[in-house]
């Protein structure tokens, strides 16, 4: 089942308390054959790829605010309590921004976080970088370039989780759906945190229920959900709510509202972000 994450509706010490961790996807097989279960040496919790949107239709105040967002995100209390709660008490994460089908620079190359220490120096490399923005959008992009940062992850998790956020649907590259598909055959999960602080404007090649188009045309696997921000305010805390319930790796003690099941015809076309592109400028 899929799950679609209202902010202010997951209490976040009540989604960590009690219970036992359940992971929520098997990994694929790995190029090495290896499972994490088979070298305790490099066992993690989950291997998370945060693939992080830089297009111009985001302004640099939201690109500075999203960087923070993760660095903080990260050397949270709530972070590093999430991370004790699962078995190995560690994961692996890498960082990368994006924008065309071609645009993707790793900020943030395999890190193990297993602790403060290991948090701090991730979340201070995160804000060293020059913050840039690049043209058009391609979540395909983002998800096929995402897909083989796994085999190259000297860790092995139980979970594999590709992070997508974006503030507007996928006009550049491969359709989105077919790169999702190829994720998910692989035994990958995506989630997204659709951004949806402005109003949609013909500049700015936003649409108008961007958390929909998330739900129906990206995320996916066991266990996947959007955390939508429409509130600039609440930005870093949807951030933080979003690593917290990757991490955890299981369903919260409070209820979320389920996602609506996949059905045949998605409430947002999968192409519009292609169709406003051709539609306003031909090519």
């Amino acid at each position: 089942m899929r799950w679609f994450v209202s902010i202010g509706a997951v209490f976040v010490a009540g989604a960590l308390a009690g219970g036992n961790i359940t992971g929520l996807a098997a990994p694929g097989p790995r190029a090495n054959g290896q499972l994490a279960d088979k070298d305790p040496a490099t066992a993690v919790d989950v291997e998370l790829i945060l693939a992080v949107d830089v297009s111009y239709s985001m302004d640099m105040d939201e690109l500075a605010v999203q960087r923070e967002g993760y660095a903080q995100a990260i050397v949270s209390k709530e972070f590093l309590q999430a991370l004790k709660t699962g078995p190995n008490g560690k994961v692996s994460v890498t960082y990368f921004e994006w924008a065309a089908s071609n645009d993707q620079k790793i900020i943030i190359p395999w890190r193990l976080i297993d602790g403060p220490e290991s948090a701090d120096a991730v979340a201070n490399e995160i804000m060293k970088t020059p913050i840039r923005r690049a043209s058009r959008t391609s979540i395909s992009g983002a998800i096929y370039f995402a897909m083989p940062l796994f085999d190259e992850d000297p860790y092995h998790g139980l979970r594999r989780v590709i992070d997508i956020s974006g503030d507007g649907p996928n006009n550049n590259g491969s359709p989105v759906t077919g790169a999702r598909d190829q994720a998910l055959s692989k035994g990958i999960v995506i989630n997204g945190l659709p951004i949806m602080v402005k109003e949609p404007s013909y500049s700015t090649m936003d649409i108008d229920n961007l958390d929909w188009y998330y739900e129906d045309c990206v995320i996916g696997g066991p266990g996947s959900f959007v955390v939508p921000i429409k509130d600039r305010e609440k930005f870093k805390e949807a951030i933080r709510t979003k690593l917290l319930q990757e991490v955890a790796g299981r369903e919260p003690v409070r209820p979320l509202v389920p996602a609506a099941e996949k059905e045949k015809e998605p409430r947002v076309s999968c192409m519009i972000g292609e169709k406003i592109w051709q539609d306003r400028w031909g090519r």
